[in-house]
């Protein structure tokens, strides 16, 4: 599933960037050298984070 259209970032990248300790969605984002532009992405990537947190 793609999270982010702007920058083309898939739930796969959200949630190996969690497993790798980003704890938020900017975090991600900039791990993976991007950052949020529109914004409306950054929910849905921080449940993704929240979810693969909660089962680590």
């Amino acid at each position: 599933m793609v999270v982010c259209v702007c920058n083309a970032i898939r739930e796969n990248q959200v949630r190996e960037m969690a497993r790798g300790g980003c704890m938020t969605a900017c975090q991600a984002y900039r791990a993976l050298g991007c950052e949020p532009k529109c914004g409306q992405c950054t929910v849905v990537a921080r449940a993704i984070i929240d979810a693969e947190r909660a089962a680590a």
